[in-house]
């Protein structure tokens, strides 16, 4: 989502984008999350603390390699 953002040439576009975001988005909106939500996180955390980590390229490489598979 970030690099399609970054890629964005529009400066209209990106001034409605962050308008949009910035009436969307208060410090004060709390967001409630399921237990399975939780449950995820906690085990993102325990990944990270556990250096079980992959890069984004081959994260993309494992998509492609998936798609191509189907």
């Amino acid at each position: 989502m970030i690099d399609k953002i970054l890629a964005i040439k529009n400066k209209e576009f990106l001034e409605a984008l962050d308008k949009l975001v910035a009436s969307s988005s208060s410090s004060s909106d709390l967001v409630e999350l399921a237990s399975e939500q939780k449950e995820m996180l906690q085990m993102s955390q325990e990944d990270i603390e556990n250096d079980r980590l992959i890069s984004q390229e081959a994260m993309n490489r494992r998509n492609l390699e998936w798609l191509n598979g189907r």
